[in-house]
């Protein structure tokens, strides 16, 4: 395969990636051009793909000055964080631990960074966006780059090759069970590319999707005083309840109405509803 991008492409992704101004970070943010994965098929061939865990932390674009979000928010890191990353574009994900997206959501939301909070915080760097080559070839580079930093907090996604689809289907079962939430699958030889594509993909044991918060439904028993249920909306028209999943403290205090959130389940009905479905969290458009 070609080892260069088109100039289309690196056009495309200069556009995106260029330094903002200052007038322009006081507009209405633009999402950075990023690849995006599509779901995995359940007896899917491993063999072309490397395979790494699917970290459930704030995706973070870094154009070699600004790091911003997926929806192109500048992320308010530390000065000394900042300092101590390359001068190359970087995709990934920041990252605290399994199980703690809502304390790293509220780390790097805020517009005053708390030094302490940020030396817990990782860079989890599974891309280099524009770069030529293979995915296999890219992943070395990234190997070369976090090591050359020498900064513990900047780190590759480690990526692996996976045998066949019962190892992969066995390794995904291990990866739920401590606590990370799937298994992301890239095929090696794939070129840089954005938006939505099969290069990448996602395989976890339960979909997920967003739907939008229209009311609430009072709780019973345990719950009274509480919120017992949300009413949700999705994007095409479909309304259903969601009873499950949440907090003590989101029961006290649930997503406001229009809030965005996000949700598991198990398949649909006949009728388009998600089953089995449970509240995951407030979706992160930061």
């Amino acid at each position: 395969m070609t080892k260069t991008i088109g100039i289309a492409a690196a056009l495309a992704l200069w556009i995106f990636f260029a330094p903002a101004t200052h007038a322009q970070r006081a507009e209405t943010p633009v999402a950075p051009a990023a690849l995006l994965a599509n779901v995995a098929g359940d007896n899917i061939d491993p063999k072309p793909y490397l395979v790494s865990e699917k970290y459930d932390g704030v995706r973070g674009l870094w154009d070699g000055q600004t790091l911003r979000t997926r929806a192109g928010n500048v992320i308010a890191a530390p000065a000394w964080f900042i300092a101590r990353l390359p001068k190359r574009t970087l995709d990934g994900e920041l990252w605290l631990a399994r199980g703690q997206f809502e304390k790293l959501s509220g780390i790097v939301r805020k517009s005053m960074p708390q030094d302490d909070e940020w030396r817990q915080v990782k860079y989890l760097v599974f891309e280099l966006p524009g770069a030529p080559g293979t995915f296999e070839e890219r992943y070395a580079e990234i190997k070369r780059i976090t090591a050359q930093t020498g900064f513990a907090q900047l780190a590759a996604v480690e990526q692996f090759r996976v045998k066949d689809n019962a190892a992969l289907k066995q390794k995904l079962a291990e990866t739920v069970r401590a606590g990370g939430e799937g298994l992301m699958l890239h095929r090696a030889d794939a070129l840089y590319v954005t938006s939505r594509n099969d290069a990448l993909l996602k395989l976890k044991p339960l979909d997920d999707a967003e739907a939008t918060v229209t009311g609430y439904v009072p709780g019973k028993g345990k719950y009274a005083g509480k919120m017992g249920a949300l009413q949700v909306e999705t994007a095409d028209g479909k309304r259903f309840q969601i009873g499950t999943g949440f907090t003590d403290a989101v029961r006290d205090k649930p997503p406001a109405i229009g809030t965005q959130i996000t949700y598991t389940y198990r398949g649909l009905t006949s009728k388009g509803l998600p089953r089995f479905a449970s509240y995951l969290r407030v979706r992160d458009t930061f």
